[in-house]
């Protein structure tokens, strides 16, 4: 269906289908379901569908029912509207309402029902099928789980991060992010952007996968517990996950770099490899995941060693320590575990002494795609992160292994001594030949040196799991000389 991005706008016909080819638009910004506030006055007195309650069933590679048959399932199997279903065979009883615990420590309750979302979709990403998707295995779940929603398709690099900048966010009640997870960095970075940050940070989010990586998505598949699944599957696990209304709190990462921006992170910072992979591949971006495959295999051919030093604030450390001095900054939430770049680190981090490196890689979830389990030990405490390095000296076909095995999660029972993990709550990286080349939610960042911390369940989004991890709760210990360490106990 032709659209132009977020331009043209029409009204969707009362059975929720796309509207018909050459239907003229009118003078709006978007597209709206038949429920949607801003185009009520439109169809005043007309009828309206009825929205049944039955979310569907996840998907997984055990289940009989495929995908070609979900959607006439769901239709014939919804019941009233206050109905949800969970895993095949597994009813649950509608029990008394959710509530989520506050970052700030208060409560937060579930999404309300009926609910209004903005969908701001990428119709680029991928393999440029996000918009058939959306119609096809998102909007008829919507419908029936009585969402509502605006959709808006972005035309081009920071379009969802202006939108989201300049628009009364009170409209909606959650705002759905359908591409990978380059447009959900965007959206984060224009929240963080607005004079209302505090506020705006809190707007529940929602991402469905419709990208290259998705590494979002698929980590929040594997929170719900839900198998590992890739493409239409993991779509329809995820808007399942919107239609049962849960949220949960995320961590996010604070980014500080040698010219001075500041930016925020969703998922990881990557240096070395995997930002070449990342960023190289871009142009494969019509095979979808495989372009991720075929890098890997271009840049093996051609292994490079990147020269830099790394240091880090292990989650350990903090927890033996007191609680930082919060500190107030300008703009955006203070770095407390941080000082300047042109500062050396606090005496109680380790510092990894300068050598080289083939990767470095700080993760907030558990995958890094939606078929590379790259954190299979489990969640970090809130406020921590997982940081993985390689160093050189690793041959190719090990580091090929290592790649093979962390479809499932298993590269760490090679035990492999070039590779480190560290859980750790800040870091500082300094490129020693040049500015290095970072990938920072699989988009391009040019710097010098970039540290960052983690800000712990800092906004929200839709999720099985209400709980977040759990804290790092500093405590006191004795009083010793500080001293500067290098690299102890780190897990291989």
């Amino acid at each position: 269906m032709p659209v132009r991005a977020a331009s043209r706008a029409w009204s969707q016909d009362l059975t929720g289908r796309p509207p018909p080819k050459g239907t003229a638009p009118d003078s709006t910004c978007a597209v709206s379901s038949p429920s949607d506030p801003a185009t009520a006055g439109n169809d005043t007195g007309a009828p309206r569908a009825t929205a049944t309650g039955g979310e569907g069933e996840p998907h997984s590679r055990h289940q009989d029912a495929r995908l070609g048959s979900t959607d006439k399932e769901l239709k014939s199997r919804a019941t009233a509207a206050d109905s949800v279903r969970t895993a095949s065979g597994t009813p649950r009883q509608r029990g008394p309402r959710a509530e989520v615990m506050d970052a700030a420590g208060g409560s937060r309750n579930p999404l309300p029902r009926p609910c209004h979302v903005l969908v701001l979709l990428n119709p680029r990403g991928g393999k440029g099928k996000a918009l058939q998707l959306f119609w096809s295995h998102v909007q008829p779940l919507l419908a029936q789980a009585d969402v509502s929603f605006t959709l808006m398709l972005t035309e081009r690099r920071n379009h969802a991060r202006e939108l989201v900048r300049a628009e009364d966010l009170r409209r909606w009640d959650a705002l759905v992010v359908m591409s990978g997870d380059g447009l959900i960095h965007e959206v984060v970075n224009g929240l963080m952007e607005r004079p209302d940050w505090e506020t705006a940070i809190q707007k529940p989010l929602c991402s469905l996968p419709a990208g290259s990586g998705n590494a979002m998505a698929a980590s929040l598949n594997h929170y719900a517990g839900y198998e590992q699944v890739t493409n239409e599957d993991l779509l329809t696990n995820c808007t399942q996950l919107l239609c049962r209304r849960l949220l949960a709190p995320m961590d996010l990462l604070s980014l500080q770099t040698a010219c001075g921006q500041r930016l925020f992170s969703v998922l990881s910072l990557a240096w070395g490899f995997i930002a070449d992979v990342d960023l190289e591949s871009e142009k494969f971006r019509r095979l979808g995941e495989m372009r991720f495959t075929l890098g890997t295999c271009l840049r093996l051919v051609a292994l490079r060693t990147y020269r830099g030093s790394l240091a880090y604030l292990p989650a350990e450390t903090l927890a033996s320590r007191g609680a930082p001095s919060p500190a107030r900054a300008p703009q955006g939430p203070a770095d407390t575990h941080v000082v300047p770049l042109e500062q050396p680190v606090p005496p109680h981090w380790t510092v990894v002494p300068e050598q080289d490196f083939v990767l470095v890689l700080a993760l907030l979830h558990s995958h890094l795609a939606s078929e590379l389990f790259t954190a299979p030990m489990g969640r970090c405490s809130a406020g921590a992160m997982h940081l993985f390095y390689v160093r050189a000296g690793v041959s190719r076909a090990t580091l090929l292994r290592l790649f093979l095995a962390m479809e499932k999660g298993r590269h760490m029972e090679y035990h492999c001594p070039h590779l480190v993990y560290v859980p750790v709550v800040a870091f500082r990286l300094e490129p020693k030949d040049g500015k290095g080349v970072f990938a920072v939610d699989g988009e391009l960042l040019i710097s010098g040196a970039v540290q960052g911390q983690v800000l712990p369940n800092y906004f929200w989004m839709v999720s099985g799991c209400t709980e977040s991890p759990p804290s790092l709760k500093p405590q006191p210990s004795p009083r010793r000389k500080s001293q500067q360490r290098t690299p102890p106990a780190e897990r291989r």
